[in-house]
């Protein structure tokens, strides 16, 4: 499974950079998602709940972020188990350009690989679940960075699971984390002392 996807951020790089690294937005952002703990450096464990046609499961993975380049890039490489559900693995390069001073384009590409009940349902499936995470994850960032409702798409190659599907699979893996105990200085910690997920 392959998901590319653009989104037009209403803030600058780097309030973008912040709250892509920010655990707290991010499990907020994150449907499903349930919890975003760090496990090490550069890495979160992460429990999320997602319904992938007739599939509902609970997901435990983990995430971990590498080639960061900050407030420019970073790669989150995912994996998680669903239980009888099955699994699913994979990773997803994001990457965020200024344009102009007060908004900032959010490029995704994703690959991400599924097994057991998720690998039986059909890919179709499995990428319709991905995209619609991804659109929700997108339209709550977008108002949280944004104060409003912001976040649209600039365009979607079709597949913008990935982020999603990246959190879906690391919630397979992926993607987040919830209110885990309100410690909000723990959590506060750098997504890139941590990270993303597809």
């Amino acid at each position: 499974m392959e998901l590319s996807e653009t989104h037009t951020l209403p803030v600058s790089q780097q309030r973008a950079w912040d709250a892509l690294n920010d655990t707290e937005i991010l499990r907020a952002c994150i449907p499903g998602c349930e919890s975003i703990d760090p496990d090490g450096e550069n890495a979160y464990a992460v429990v999320m709940s997602a319904s992938v046609g007739p599939v509902k499961a609970r997901f435990k993975g983990r995430m971990l972020l590498t080639d960061i380049e900050a407030p420019n890039t970073y790669t989150i490489v995912f994996e998680g188990q669903g239980g009888a559900a099955g699994f699913g693995k994979g990773k997803a390069h994001v990457t965020l350009e200024p344009e102009g001073e007060a908004t900032t384009k959010l490029t995704y590409t994703a690959s991400a690989q599924v097994g057991g009940k998720l690998a039986q349902i059909g890919s179709r499936l499995v990428d319709g679940a991905a995209r619609k995470i991804a659109g929700e994850f997108f339209k709550r960032f977008g108002a949280q960075v944004g104060g409003d409702g912001g976040g649209a798409p600039a365009s979607d190659d079709g597949d913008t699971a990935a982020a999603k599907a990246t959190p879906q699979n690391t919630e397979s893996n992926e993607p987040a984390d919830p209110e885990s105990g309100g410690d909000g200085t723990k959590r506060k910690k750098s997504w890139t002392a941590w990270i993303s997920k597809s």
